[in-house]
């Protein structure tokens, strides 16, 4: 009976399904990113809201087992979003219960300021400094010569994302993290499904992270992940994940370890039950049943997109090359595999034009642009109009009241990018005939441009 019902639920719904999906498809803006979803993906939610358990459940156990199958990883846990998948993991590493290892107040963690704020920001909210180091033009990913002259005694982690799904240079990074005795967190929220040398991006670090927000790879609305290897480490993530308890129980189910009532933890009376025990200063970060329903039947599609995205990617590469007198496209390297978030370009000084003027023509004539992000973060009112302290390179800590033109020089690329680069939409909704479109009107502004110049 129940199962009857279901499927009369699921029949009505396929049907109104099919109607809006025709009408969303006649959109004519090509925009930068967005959700691919069908009628799968419709049917699984449905039967998660008719179990009606709404918290974690039996789809979000699913969903993490298959997610670090895909990555090839020990342990997968799932956030509530790619944001609080970065601020799980630098917290994790602030576990009193990795003793010596454990990053305390005062203690440096490498990053870039060309990205997203949410890798920076829980570096601030656990009172440690950021050490901001320059990045490449081309791959847009840090600095790799950069990196050892900005380590210090202080220094504990390097906490960098793959910029829009590009990897960065993992050998090195990770080299340098063993040399120095470093935590390693790969920020792959722009990267699920990028390879580095065949091997997935998220696994090679202590810890990765990911973004299911509706722009990115797949979706569960609001969605994210931390994955790793490391026993220790996935049993502080989940204590963090989860309130900062020190039981390991899922919801709905007690004494896993079967010693609920017989041991002693802090100050507590002995016997205090485990349940109700706490070891770390945590959140509560979890996604309900219905996002990882959403999130199993996304990962089935995921090869798909990702084939997608490169195809729109290398079609958008092959007919823009021609315009390398005025910009600048991606440079793909042997050992890597990108998983396209998006198709970055930037303007050459020397172009008879600016990014502003060739990204208000694309949004004048249909097409959606963004920048890389924040910029340059240091920059932004977050950081200008807070009084936080960090590094730039191997300069001495400053505070945000003395930034000035010296030390935004000294991230001369960052401040290129801020002003000249941009990026366009690869996603799987955008075909051939949008991606003829996106390199016909940069084609045709450039022309005018150039033509303009030699009158």
């Amino acid at each position: 009976m129940d199962e009857n019902l279901r499927n009369k639920v699921k029949e009505a719904a396929k049907e109104y399904f099919g109607a809006v999906s025709i009408q969303n498809r006649q959109k004519k803006y090509i925009p930068v990113s967005g959700k691919f979803l069908d009628w799968n993906d419709l049917s699984y939610m449905i039967d998660a809201t008719l179990d009606m358990w709404l918290t974690s459940g039996r789809f979000n156990k699913e969903f993490e087992e298959k997610l670090a199958k895909y990555l090839n990883v020990k342990y997968a846990l799932s956030t509530n979003s790619g944001s609080s998948a970065n601020l799980l993991a630098l917290s994790a590493l602030t576990s009193p219960k990795l003793k010596e290892k454990a990053l305390k107040k005062g203690d440096e963690v490498i990053t870039v300021a060309a990205g997203f704020p949410t890798t920076i920001n829980p570096i601030f909210q656990n009172r440690l400094i950021p050490v901001f180091v320059d990045v490449e033009i081309g791959s847009y990913n840090i600095s790799i010569e950069k990196i050892e002259e900005a380590i210090s005694k202080k220094t504990k982690a390097i906490f960098i994302a793959h910029t829009l799904g590009y990897p960065f240079d993992l050998d090195n990074v990770l080299n340098l993290a063993k040399k120095y005795n470093l935590w390693v967190i790969e920020d792959s929220c722009d990267a699920l499904g990028a390879e580095y040398k065949g091997q997935k991006t998220g696994s090679f670090g202590d810890i990765g992270t990911f973004s299911f927000y509706p722009a990115h790879h797949i979706t569960m609305g609001e969605g994210g992940a931390v994955v790793t290897n490391n026993p220790e480490l996935h049993k502080i993530l989940l204590s963090f994940r989860d309130w900062g308890r020190d039981c390991i129980c899922p919801p709905g189910v007690d004494n896993v370890c079967k010693k609920r009532f017989s041991r002693q933890f802090g100050n507590l009376p002995f016997g205090y039950d485990h349940k109700y025990t706490y070891s770390n200063i945590g959140y509560n970060l979890k996604i309900t049943d219905w996002q990882a329903a959403l999130g199993v039947s996304q990962l089935d599609k995921i090869e798909d997109f990702i084939e997608k995205r490169t195809k729109n990617a290398e079609f958008l590469y092959s007919r823009l090359q021609k315009l390398n007198e005025f910009l600048i496209l991606p440079e793909i390297e042997d050992n890597v595999k990108p998983s396209w978030f998006g198709f970055l370009i930037s303007v050459k000084k020397n172009a008879p034009f600016t990014k502003n003027e060739l990204v208000q023509y694309l949004e004048n004539n249909g097409i959606g642009t963004r920048q890389l992000f924040a910029g340059n973060i240091l920059r932004q009112p977050m950081i200008t109009e807070n009084d936080v302290d960090f590094r730039i390179g191997n300069s001495k800590i400053i505070n945000s009241k003395e930034l000035n033109d010296k030390y935004y020089n000294l991230l001369s690329n960052t401040e290129f990018i801020m002003n000249s680069t941009f990026w366009t939409g690869v996603y799987p909704m955008l075909n051939e005939e949008d991606m003829i479109k996106i390199s016909d009107t940069i084609a045709e502004f450039c022309d005018m441009k150039a033509k303009t110049l030699c009158k």
